[in-house]
């Protein structure tokens, strides 16, 4: 541990910062990642369940890395071993579970959009990731379905109608990556992994949607994180080389 900054994590989003969206990382991110762990601890926190993030960032990814957030911290991992997990199902209750998926899939019944595909709605152990395209769609499709919500605002319109009509089970709506939005109870976005970082006086947190209504915006404006957005990975190597390693690029 010897040359490690004391008090101080480095803490990253995947899609966009680590890895293009749904995509592995480069074998240049994984090498710079473990080259910056000698000189600050290293975590990641993803929306994503474990099993995705293990695709974009290697199966080992839990003991490749300091601390692993997946669903936003309700699965929490410390030097490989598991030491948090939070239930949805547990805190929500059935009833109130079946209320809102019956209602999201009516929604998206009655939508109309160039294509749908299959599983509009993924239960996650701490959320539900909803899809109106569905996730099951190709690389191109999702491509395409990003072009047409930034024109169409599909998922902004989506989470606004569904923000009014379950305000009663006090939800937060988080939109990210490409075709999907979570569903979460209020507190439970990435501010939630924060609570097993308590001996870290420094948490530097990158992500991408760091404006409002992004799910990285939270955390980002938390006031016990140090925020910095990125525009890609290639950022996301320049800002940490410069930061950490006193190098203005990740290169050099």
């Amino acid at each position: 541990m010897a040359g490690i900054k004391p008090g101080v994590i480095a803490l990253f989003d995947v899609d966009d910062t680590l890895s293009a969206p749904r995509k592995a990382a480069t074998p240049r991110m994984l090498e710079f990642m473990q080259k910056l762990r000698k000189v600050v601890i290293v975590g990641v926190v993803g929306g994503s369940d474990l099993v995705k993030i293990s695709e974009q960032l290697g199966n080992t990814v839990i003991t490749d890395y300091d601390y692993v957030f997946s669903e936003n911290g309700l699965v929490a991992h410390k030097g490989g071993k598991l030491i948090g997990t939070q239930s949805l199902k547990s805190f929500l209750g059935e009833e109130k579970l079946k209320e809102f998926i019956n209602f999201t899939l009516h929604y998206i019944a009655d939508l109309d959009i160039p294509i749908k595909r299959g599983t509009f709605i993924e239960f996650r152990n701490g959320m539900l990731n909803v899809s109106p395209i569905g996730r099951n769609c190709s690389q191109e499709e999702r491509d395409e379905f990003e072009k047409y919500d930034k024109i169409h605002h599909i998922r902004p319109k989506m989470v606004s109608v569904l923000r009014e009509k379950f305000a009663h089970l006090n939800l937060s709506f988080s939109i990210g990556g490409q075709i999907s939005f979570d569903v979460f109870p209020r507190g439970w976005d990435k501010t939630y992994c924060l609570r097993y970082l308590d001996d870290f006086q420094e948490i530097h947190f990158f992500g991408d949607k760091t404006y409002k209504g992004g799910n990285d915006y939270e955390i980002y404006e938390s006031e016990r994180t140090v925020g910095h957005t990125v525009t890609s990975p290639e950022d996301t190597l320049k800002q940490c080389s410069s930061l950490f390693l006193g190098k203005e690029d990740a290169d050099s």
